[in-house]
């Protein structure tokens, strides 16, 4: 992502935040409802009580919350692009760990986290094929101990006409991607007609 690409990430959620407040709706979600199905079926990868967690465009810092209501409490750090965003989320939770920025601007050592889990992040059109998708799994797998779970929209199921800003990808192409990293990599599309999510294991 390049400097006029964040700089435009940004301002749109200082202007969805300036319009919406606290909601789904400045992150881009439809709805609450929708929001918490992404996280039942991200935290189905396997996240257990105690493990460790980085979650990769944490917006609110919503998926914390929502694995407390599960009763799955963990060692969770949140990383975003916005500062507005993440000033709210600071306000919110101020006992979280939650810290400004993409992934690609943190030293973290291979395998600092048990789980990394992005959720929607991935849904903006950068207008290069996927190339930094890619990277970003990539990177996200390397800094897992047990796994990587993220979602994007579907393009069997969207409308590009409708999509705008925002981008598909095509499932069976990303899994067989992510089989390149991985072979326990899994697909998940039965939740949401024009989503899916990828597990992605480490291999025991």
């Amino acid at each position: 992502m390049d400097t006029e690409q964040r700089q435009a990430m940004v301002e749109r959620h200082r202007q969805s935040l300036m319009h919406y407040g606290y909601g789904p709706e400045t992150l881009f979600w439809s709805t609450r409802g929708i929001q918490k199905q992404r996280f039942k079926v991200l935290s189905e990868i396997g996240i257990q009580n105690g493990d460790s967690l980085l979650d990769v465009g944490c917006g609110f810092a919503d998926l914390q919350s929502w694995l407390n209501g599960q009763a799955i409490h963990v060692n969770y750090t949140g990383i975003d692009l916005s500062p507005d965003i993440l000033d709210t989320a600071k306000t919110m939770n101020p006992q979280l760990k939650l810290q400004c920025g993409e992934l690609f601007d943190f030293n973290w050592p291979q395998k600092s986290f048990d789980w990394l889990i992005l959720s929607g992040t991935l849904n903006w059109n950068l207008h290069d094929d996927g190339h930094y998708a890619k990277r970003m799994i990539q990177h996200m797998f390397e800094l897992c101990s047990q796994g990587v779970a993220f979602n994007m929209l579907n393009a069997q199921y969207c409308d590009h006409a409708l999509l705008g800003e925002m981008v598909a990808f095509d499932p069976e192409h990303m899994l067989d991607w992510c089989r390149s990293i991985t072979p326990q990599s899994q697909l998940r599309t039965d939740y949401l007609a024009n989503d899916f999510t990828i597990y992605m294991h480490r291999m025991c």
